[in-house]
């Protein structure tokens, strides 16, 4: 395995087991790449069968001593990459491949190539695009709380978690007939029981009123907004008690974008900074005292009397959290399970 840093982004290459020493370069930029293959002058009349995913090379450069450059010079769109979304990073995926003979045959050779670049704060999934169908509501909200698949890019199509993977709980408020809102998670617990009762065992996740806890213990964080209506939160994958099911209640507010406060708010521990940030401001990181207790009381300002919010208990699961070698045994569907109601304050 070989890593490249080119123009600031990240590059990975896998080197297949069948050539020791391939003469490939690559340099990855922020939505393209270029790829230079130097093959031997009798490989030459076989360069047409070179290909970058299902695109042709795009230039061929002969030198005086026969050998040859093929070059694959092509954006992100093109060439069927793959994209993957982890965390603030957006990841590129394909091969190059050597095909001698037609499809159904398959290739002699294969090098798997992988760009990593930052994601954007304005590059939104379509599905989580305000202007994407929000349904409208003129007298209540629609609140929305659901598991988000491996690349962010939709609803998750299974609940079987792998442990110790990431996984990324999405909630949002709709709103086209509305003000502006912003939402928050409150509170957020890990139970492994559908009901939440006064006896019940529960593992928080969330708590001060915006305080993500796990980014403290683990490796969590709320991802960038997309927009204000809606909020994701990013965390590591854990078993409860030894059991394998998992469910996750969130209690939603809904709130003015332009009050937040010590009460309200969206607090992660940056283990960079080793302070609390407050994810829509980080000039305004002071709300995020109450997260570790140094808030100062007496200056708090009671925002409850302020104005109105609108909060919703929801909850996500089952998640069954299985080991990697267990995954092969398990299919069930995932489920965005609402609380037992709509419970609305």
């Amino acid at each position: 395995m070989v890593l490249h840093l080119c123009l600031g982004v990240v590059f990975l290459a896998v080197f297949s087991p069948a050539i020791a020493d391939p003469d490939i370069t690559v340099v990855c930029s922020k939505d393209s790449l270029r790829i230079t293959w130097r093959i031997p002058e009798k490989a030459v009349p076989d360069a047409a069968r070179l290909f970058l995913g299902n695109c042709y090379p795009s230039n061929l450069n002969v030198a005086s001593t026969g050998e040859a450059d093929v070059v694959f010079n092509y954006t992100f769109s093109d060439c069927r990459f793959k994209k993957q979304v982890k965390g603030k990073y957006l990841i590129y995926k394909n091969e190059l491949s050597f095909r001698p003979k037609p499809r159904p045959n398959p290739p002699v050779y294969v090098f798997p190539i992988q760009c990593v670049t930052r994601r954007s704060n304005a590059w939104v999934p379509h599905f989580l695009n305000p202007g994407s169908g929000l349904s409208e509501g003129r007298s209540s909200l629609v609140f929305n709380m659901a598991l988000l698949n491996e690349d962010l890019t939709g609803i998750a199509k299974t609940n079987v978690v792998p442990l110790g993977s990431f996984i990324a709980i999405w909630a949002a408020v709709e709103q086209k007939s509305h003000q502006p809102l912003l939402l928050l998670m409150e509170e957020c617990v890990a139970t492994t029981t559908l009901e939440l009762h006064t006896n019940t065992p529960r593992y928080p996740i969330i708590s001060n009123q915006g305080c993500l806890q796990e980014s403290v213990k683990g490796n969590a964080m709320f991802l960038p907004r997309y927009h204000s209506s809606a909020l994701i939160v990013y965390l590591q994958s854990f078993k409860l008690n030894d059991g394998d099911v998992v469910y996750i209640h969130c209690k939603l507010v809904a709130w003015d974008p332009n009050s937040l406060s010590d009460s309200r708010k969206a607090c992660h521990y940056s283990k960079e900074s080793e302070s609390w940030e407050l994810l829509d401001d980080p000039l305004q990181s002071s709300l995020c005292c109450n997260c570790d207790n140094t808030c100062d009381r007496r200056k708090r300002r009671e925002v409850e009397n302020e104005s109105h919010s609108l909060s919703y208990n929801s909850v996500v699961g089952p998640l069954f959290i299985v080991d990697r070698s267990d995954l092969k045994t398990k299919n069930k569907w995932v489920g965005s399970v609402p609380a037992a109601g709509p419970q609305m304050e």
